[in-house]
């Protein structure tokens, strides 16, 4: 399914603030025929591994259909990234449903960097400026070699055996470049970082804190001062949140897990949220986001087809390139 068509399903059909990550290059579509919508997704092994919840008018139908492909093939479905919306759709058609992480997102018009609580942010936003840190959003094919060799920087520095994380995480180029933002941060002319911003659409739309590189020479307050600059851009645009995207293994809460949920998974995320930090850096991850005090924190969702499985769950972080 070309590009265009499966991001015009997104801008009508999704309520997830990570939507705009299912037109990530390396991505399936499935599509029921005589149906709109569509179930984005990648093949490991003896799975599917869904990205969020289908995209179209019945999700139901589409969720029942997708499934049903999947047996057909001998493939079990794992499904990640749902929202709470999502639970009850997906515990009606037999799966087990877990919770697995958070969201978190920005109330643009109610956000200010005043105040006492926020010292510490301007103070490191200062101090990037003070350095020579110029922050502007640039068009992306000028800058696209520069941002590449940042990208290698950026990856040399995490270690020999460190690999670029795909499927839940945000790309750049690509048919659908022309809806990202991107904003750099520069010192003498030098690359030092930047920020790609995604649409977002839903009943919460604005933009998605999406892919961030630093260089890691570079200095302290670089990634909080170019993204102080694009929420001023995006508040002065009238856009209505910014969101910070999915931190696995953070804001775990049995409040949040439905009856069908597994207790053993629901342990594991557990165990993961406390001593999971080689599996991902979650910690690191979650204190930049609140940094920017979010107002709204959103439950995830993992949901696996023939019950909760390590292999199954395994296959997330196959097809994430994080095994």
């Amino acid at each position: 399914m070309p590009a265009d068509s499966v991001h015009s399903l997104l801008v009508r059909y999704s309520d997830n603030p990570s939507a705009f990550l299912a037109l990530n290059g390396g991505n399936r579509y499935f599509a029921s025929p005589g149906q709109d919508g569509v179930v984005a997704h990648r093949e490991s092994g003896r799975h599917l591994v869904q990205f969020a919840a289908p995209f179209g008018p019945d999700r139901a139908m589409l969720l029942r259909r997708f499934t049903e492909h999947a047996r057909a093939r001998g493939r079990r479905v794992v499904a990640v990234q749902l929202q709470r919306s999502d639970v009850d759709l997906y515990a009606a058609a037999g799966y087990t449903v877990n919770q697995i992480g958070a969201s978190y997102a920005v109330d643009l018009a109610a956000f200010t960097l005043r105040g006492s609580r926020f010292v510490r942010l301007r103070n490191k936003i200062s101090r990037a400026l003070r350095a020579g840190v110029e922050v502007a959003e640039v068009p992306f094919d000028p800058w696209r070699e520069r941002v590449a060799e940042l990208d290698r920087v950026w990856l040399r520095a995490k270690g020999r055996h460190a690999r670029p994380l795909e499927f839940l995480v945000g790309q750049h180029g690509g048919a659908v470049q022309r809806y990202r933002r991107l904003f750099v941060a520069t010192v003498g002319g030098e690359l030092v970082g930047y920020i790609s911003y995604s649409p977002a659409y839903g009943s919460r739309p604005g933009w998605l804190h999406d892919l961030s590189r630093r260089d890691p020479d570079g200095p302290p307050g670089v990634m909080e001062a170019v993204n102080a600059a694009a929420l001023e851009v995006f508040r002065g645009e009238r856009a209505s949140w910014l969101h910070f995207g999915f931190t696995p293994f953070t804001g775990l809460d049995p409040a949040h897990e439905h009856a069908s949920a597994s207790r053993w998974f629901r342990w594991l995320a557990g165990q993961l949220a406390t001593r999971g930090s080689a599996v991902y850096p979650a910690a690191t991850q979650l204190a930049y986001k609140l940094k920017w005090a979010p107002q709204v924190v959103l439950p995830e969702y993992v949901a696996f087809s023939e019950g909760a499985s390590l292999a199954a769950f395994a296959r997330i972080f196959r097809v994430s390139n994080a095994l």
